[in-house]
This record gives structure tokens, sequence and C-alpha cells, in this order.
């Protein structure tokens, strides 16, 4: 109880060290948010990034692909060139940076601006996001999570794929593409990010000269809107003798980022946890599903998500298994979920907070 005592005392103390997070929104509607850690730039601990609110999540059957092939022609390099954008991941555009902050503003600026000069790498990017397409192919978790969008999800957005049908990637032109930068990139749908050495009102200044002339105004009707997904209850079943192990996802509706619900499953998320048949421990494992399925040896492993969007997601166990134990794996999963609701003590409880916590804490450092 002391040592727990100490550690709150130890964590309200961190918390008063946090720099403040400053927020001003340029002319044009882009805000601009920073904490200044009063580290300088050489001590390698910037952080910078430019979010826009676009995605997959935008796209219709027609287009269904158009977001992820921009991200291969404008956000696939890691160089400071003005012509290129630091970040090759349109889904999360932050890295430890050792550039100047002004360098990383025009690289940001050159990442959204990117028009001109697509037609030189369209088609060879073509090729290389079909090959892409093959790999996720053969990668049977992310064939499973995709199946379960599409059944989850039927009908909407979340449950086509990122990458698109095979018939869009080969038809998507450089038109697609500008159309989609004019749709989205608008200064209101963007953040610019930092955490470090800079003082904000530099930041602003910096986001100003590089970003400041980024378009506000939409023209007619063409103002996207976020459509609704509704979540199906639903199953899909895809059989193949020729596969030695069988892949299964079992997921329940969730809620969105902003909802009040989201901690707390995600404390449940951590409590199942994940195991893996090389994993030792056995029935001294922390998580109780993992005990029960080592003891059963009915499974070969099996991992817990909690997949959060904008306004629902999806909470569930994904697993792996012989053909003959799905059954089995599947009702040891769900009186797990059962305990949870009934019986999970709050030792249990507490140190799945803590884990969630340090797991957290940990992705902080990139």
């Amino acid at each position: 109880r002391c040592m727990s005592t100490k550690g709150d005392v130890g964590y309200a103390q961190a918390l008063l060290n946090i720099p403040e997070t400053q927020v001003s929104t340029l002319d044009n509607g882009l805000r601009v948010a920073s904490e200044n850690s009063g580290l300088h730039t050489w001590h390698g601990s910037e952080q910078v990034g430019l979010w826009i609110d676009a995605g997959s999540r935008y796209e219709n059957e027609k287009n269904n692909g158009t977001a992820h092939f921009l991200e291969h022609m404008a956000f696939k390099r890691e160089r400071p060139d003005p012509h290129a954008f630091p970040f090759h991941n349109h889904q999360c555009h932050r890295r430890a940076l050792l550039w100047p902050i002004p360098i990383v503003c025009l690289c940001l600026r050159a990442g959204v601006c990117v028009v001109s000069g697509l037609d030189l790498e369209l088609e060879r990017e073509r090729g290389v996001i079909l090959r892409e397409m093959q790999e996720v192919e053969t990668n049977m978790q992310e064939v499973v999570f995709d199946y379960l969008h599409a059944t989850a999800y039927q009908g909407t957005a979340l449950g086509r794929t990122i990458l698109g049908p095979t018939k869009n990637i080969k038809s998507i032109a450089r038109g697609d593409l500008v159309d989609y930068i004019s749709t989205h990139y608008k200064g209101p749908r963007m953040v610019l990010s930092a955490h470090a050495g800079i003082r904000h009102d530099e930041l602003v200044q910096l986001a100003q000269k590089h970003l400041g002339n980024l378009p506000f105004q939409y023209e007619g009707d063409e103002v996207p809107v976020l459509p609704i997904c509704r979540f199906t209850g639903s199953e899909i079943l895809v059989r193949d003798d020729k596969m030695p192990l069988a892949h299964v996802a079992l997921a329940v509706e969730s809620v969105g980022w902003p909802e009040a619900d989201t901690i707390p499953l995600m404390v449940a998320n951590t409590l199942i946890g994940n195991w893996d048949r090389s994993y030792g421990g056995g029935a001294n494992l922390s998580s109780k599903l993992a005990q029960t399925l080592a003891q059963k040896s009915v499974c070969h492993s099996y991992q817990s998500f909690n997949t959060c969007y904008s306004d629902t997601g999806l909470w569930g166990t994904y697993m792996v298994c012989d053909s003959m134990g799905i059954e089995e794996t599947i009702h040891w999963v769900q009186a797990e979920w059962m305990r949870l609701c009934t019986s999970v003590t709050d030792s249990e409880v507490t140190r799945a907070k803590n884990l969630l916590k340090t797991n957290m804490l940990l992705q902080l450092d990139g």
C-alpha cells in the first residue's frame, strides 16, 4: 500500500512536468498545436506531424484505393527534399526528427501540394501497389481482418479495403488524385502538431509561411461528409481444406475514440491479452484465457484487439487453431468475455491498467 501511494505521488509529479499544449488557428482554418519540450533540435527529440481529416473512410466504390495510391505517390520518401514528404505512412505522420523545424514545414507543404509530376511515377507505383496486394493476400491475419470488416460493416466505407479492388488500382489516374487532394486537403481539415524545442509563436509563423496559402473554401456541394458505417451482426466463412490451420476473428461492435467507454475497453483488451504456444508459463500466465488455452492445447495462438475509428469500432479476439478445435477455442474465448462481465477481480483490473499505461508510454518513444 505504501509503494502504491509513492507511485501515485510520482505519477502526479510527472504530470506537472508535462509542458502546456498551446493551440492557434491560422486564417485558413489550419490549427497549430505545440508543446515546448525545452530541448533544442540537435537533441533529436523533436516530433512534428501534419494530420489531415481524410482517408479511405471518405471513399466510395468507384474511387476506393485513391487515398492509399496518393500515399505511395506523395508520402514515400524520407529525405529533406522540398519535393518530397518526409514520412511514408499516410496513417501516422510522426517520427523523431533531426532536421531543423523550418525544413520539416517545407517538406510538409511539399507533401500536401504535390500535384505536378505525378504522371512520371504513376505507372511504377501502380505496379508496386499490385505487388503489395499480393503480399497482403498471403498474410492470413490481414485477410481475416479484411473479411471481418467486410461482413461487420457490409455496404459501407469501412467494409472496403484500404488498397481498393484490383480494377480500381489499374484504373486510377492523375485526375483522381488531383480531385482527392482538392476535395480533402483544406486548411480546416488539417492540424500541424509539434513536440519540440521551439516556441509556439515561431511554429505559428512557420506554419503561416509554408501552409498558410492552403485553400479553405469549397466549391458548390463538394464538402466531404463522414458517411455513417452501420454495424451488422453477421459471419463470413471461407473454407480451404489445403490450409493446415484455421484463422478466426470474433468481434463485437465497440465505440469510437471520443466515447467514454474507450478506455475501459482498452483495459478489457489488455485483460484478455495475447498468447502463443511458444510462450512459457502455462498455468502461471497472467491472462486467465492464456492459462486455459495453454492447458487445453486446442489453440496455437490468440491475440485480443480493440480497433477504434471516429464513431465506431471492433473489439474482439483473433485466433489460430486446428480446424477441429474451432468450436472449443471460441467457447473458451466467449467464456472469458463473460467472466470479465461477472467475476473479474480488482487486482486483475489494476494489473491490466498498469500494463496498459506502460504500453502507452513505450509507444511514445516511437
